[in-house]
């Protein structure tokens, strides 16, 4: 069994690291609807960055006085910029346009849900990864949870247009195009640089958009500041921080299955925060989404494994 530098399973260090990521991911929703009330979407999004980018940036040049950076190709930072762009202004857009018109915050998330099966099911053409039977059968049963949620949830409310539930949509494709361009791309010299490139991408988008727009300037309110800290704390560097870590320490199929867990604990937590409605169907949802994202993740029996490693056996002496 693979241990970490300090003696602690590895498979616990990234159960813990799942754990944390889930909760951070799905308080960007939170996040979203807490600043919406007090300002437009682009301030909120310009001003979250600018102040992550900040933050970020500080680190980055911390590490090059400490340490110094591994060189950076023109290509590798270009590449980063576009990742950064499609998996942060693309995604965050979409999601805050929706809850903007009326649509609840666990329906967000789980209209975005259905990530997981889009990313299984491109996994093997653009990047040869395998999904076995047992994690398409999780996958179904998640998908599955998603949609019972979000009709139950779109069904109780008629505050946003039906088209609005088709915006997230987008977001997510915008996604899953930055998971497999990232997948692409050569390791990275830092999460930390990764994540400061990202963000400082979708600031300059942000802020553009704002000045364009005539909202740049912030409100004074004390709960526009909290809306920030509170995205730029857990939503970026938290969420997004813990996203690209996993998908390098766990692989594409098993990080996009923990998507599945987002919807059903961001109604909890909107329910919590906002009296969002949480009726059977989304606690039904909840189960079948922790035993998809339990079928998916669970390592092989003994047997599978062996039967796997002689078959890569026989590929590997075949002439």
């Amino acid at each position: 069994m693979q241990t970490s530098q300090i003696g602690i399973p590895a498979r616990w260090v990234t159960f813990a690291m799942s754990a944390a990521f889930v909760v951070c991911w799905s308080s960007g929703f939170i996040g979203a609807k807490l600043g919406a009330a007090e300002a437009s979407v682009l301030t909120i999004l310009m001003w979250r960055f600018l102040v992550v980018a900040a933050v970020l940036g500080g680190a980055v040049y911390f590490l090059w006085r400490r340490r110094g950076l591994a060189p950076m190709s023109l290509r590798w930072f270009g590449s980063q910029l576009v990742v950064g762009g499609l998996s942060q202004a693309g995604y965050t857009v979409t999601v805050y346009w929706a809850i903007a018109l009326g649509v609840s915050t666990g329906t967000t998330a789980l209209i975005d849900g259905v990530q997981p099966l889009v990313v299984a099911a491109l996994a093997g053409p653009l990047l040869g990864a395998v999904t076995h039977r047992r994690q398409w059968w999780g996958l179904l049963v998640g998908a599955a949870g998603v949609v019972l949620v979000t009709w139950s949830d779109a069904a109780s409310s008629a505050a946003a247009p039906w088209w609005a539930y088709l915006i997230p949509l987008l977001g997510m494709a915008a996604l899953v195009a930055a998971t497999f361009l990232e997948r692409r791309v050569d390791d990275s010299p830092s999460p930390t640089v990764v994540l400061a490139i990202h963000c400082g991408a979708s600031a300059v988008i942000f802020t553009a958009a704002g000045l364009l727009a005539g909202v740049a300037v912030p409100p004074a309110d004390g709960t526009f500041w909290l809306a920030i800290a509170w995205l730029t704390v857990l939503s970026t560097i938290g969420g997004y921080g813990l996203y690209w870590v996993l998908l390098r320490r766990s692989g594409v199929t098993s990080v996009n299955t923990l998507m599945f867990l987002m919807p059903p604990v961001t109604a909890l937590w909107g329910t919590a925060m906002y009296g969002e409605p949480f009726g059977w169907a989304t606690g039904l949802g909840l189960a079948m989404a922790c035993g998809a994202t339990w079928v998916v993740n669970r390592p092989p029996s003994s047997e599978a494994r062996e039967r796997r490693e002689a078959e890569a056996r026989t590929a590997t002496a075949a002439p």
